[in-house]
């Protein structure tokens, strides 16, 4: 298949919706195989199933949990058994909780970040060894957010998740790039997707939002996926490390009412 991933093989974490689900149909019709992940929603993983073969490429379907360690592991494995192989690792799958900061709960903490945090460095682990193994390159590709460096009042758990993620990818850049492995974060600002639906549904909000947005919409799932497959193409060969925001302008027009 033509494209300028083709004959590659890619993981997406929580690509039964949103960002994740446009970027696993985004690398399909660029000719990559995919493995689709999911937690919860198997009609969801199912419908992305359909929509990456439907562009012509193959998919499979892992159920698996990025904050347990041994789901990160099986999903490499179902990749490399299923596809023979896994050149691209998408670390999109994430959560939010809100609470005021002297609120948190060490349980609401420990989602957050396993899921964030823990989920991406150990996912990135498994991927990296088998690579680095079979003396192979690849590419990392982290979906972060605008809140890596952008404070976001009473998500300090996010906020924590997101930036340990940036430091992580600047490390890692330099860790990685002697065995050909590049690894970058996309910071995503106030995207149209089901995490942000309590914010589609109040105007009052949105409208507040979006008069901090230059370009005066929210993002849609294809800005971000666009990105995602350049930075998984060998276009970007020698873009390691950075952090690419996709937010209309928001970190550098953002004032508190």
């Amino acid at each position: 298949m033509a494209g300028r991933l083709a004959g590659k093989v890619a993981i997406v974490t929580g690509s039964s919706s949103g960002i994740g689900q446009s970027i696993a149909i985004r690398y399909a019709q660029e000719g990559a195989n995919v493995v689709v992940d999911y937690r919860k929603r198997p009609e969801g993983a199912d419908d992305t199933k359909k929509q990456v073969e439907s562009a012509g490429a193959k998919a499979v379907v892992v159920q698996a949990d990025v904050s347990k360690h041994a789901d990160t592991q099986k999903l490499v494995d179902q990749a490399w058994q299923q596809l023979g192989r896994c050149d691209i690792l998408v670390n999109n799958a994430g959560v939010e909780k809100g609470a005021d900061f002297w609120d948190v709960t060490e349980q609401d903490y420990d989602t957050v970040l396993n899921v964030n945090l823990k989920g991406a460095f150990f996912l990135a682990q498994a991927f990296v060894r088998r690579l680095r193994d079979a003396k192979l390159p690849g590419r990392i590709i982290n979906i972060s957010s605008v809140h890596e460096d952008m404070a976001f009042p009473h998500f300090s758990t996010y906020c924590a998740s997101k930036g340990g993620m940036r430091m992580l990818t600047r490390d890692l850049a330099v860790e990685l790039g002697p065995i050909g492995i590049t690894i970058n974060n996309i910071a995503p600002g106030a995207i149209a997707t089901p995490i942000n639906k309590s914010l589609l549904e109040d105007k009052e909000k949105l409208n507040a939002l979006l008069k901090n947005i230059p370009l005066g919409r929210l993002g849609t799932c294809d800005d971000v996926s666009a990105l995602a497959a350049f930075l998984a193409s060998d276009e970007a060969a020698y873009i390691t490390g950075s952090t690419h925001v996709v937010d209309g302008g928001l970190m550098v027009s953002y004032h508190e009412q």
